[in-house]
């Protein structure tokens, strides 16, 4: 069966390993999945990630999230706003920040994915995919 939104699949996996405090999740790999969790980790929303196979031996991303000391996630909250039914591009200036700057918007630019604040810094804007607070 195909999936329509992967992303979303991604962003739903994550929100859901959080919720139940799970040390790690594994999603389907594909490159823009891997963009998207790279910029998770530099970004610091996540402890690591790599690529690898699951046990069917498909293409899989292991993703070992991220707690604080009280055991609450550093992912408070994890929405997307581009989807396929409905694309939202945005220029650099009308890029608006998530949470007052304590969130990132990971758009998806001519440059590859970066967050709000990059895009601002390059004056290039893009498609947002989602937003992390």
């Amino acid at each position: 069966m195909s999936m329509s939104d992967p992303v979303a699949d991604l962003l739903t996996r994550i929100r859901n390993a959080t919720m139940r405090k799970h040390p790690h999740t594994e999603c389907p790999a594909s490159l823009l999945k891997a963009e998207v969790v790279r910029v998770l980790k530099s970004e610091g929303f996540i402890l690591d990630w790599n690529a690898g196979a699951d046990a069917a031996g498909k293409p899989a991303l292991t993703i070992e999230l991220k707690y604080d000391d009280q055991g609450s996630s550093t992912i408070r909250g994890i929405k997307r706003i581009s989807r396929p039914g409905l694309r939202r591009y945005t220029g650099y200036r009308e890029l608006t920040t998530v949470l007052n700057g304590q969130g990132i918007a990971i758009v998806s630019t001519s440059s590859g994915l970066l967050t709000d604040r990059e895009c601002r810094e390059r004056k290039v804007g893009g498609e947002v995919l989602c937003h992390v607070w």
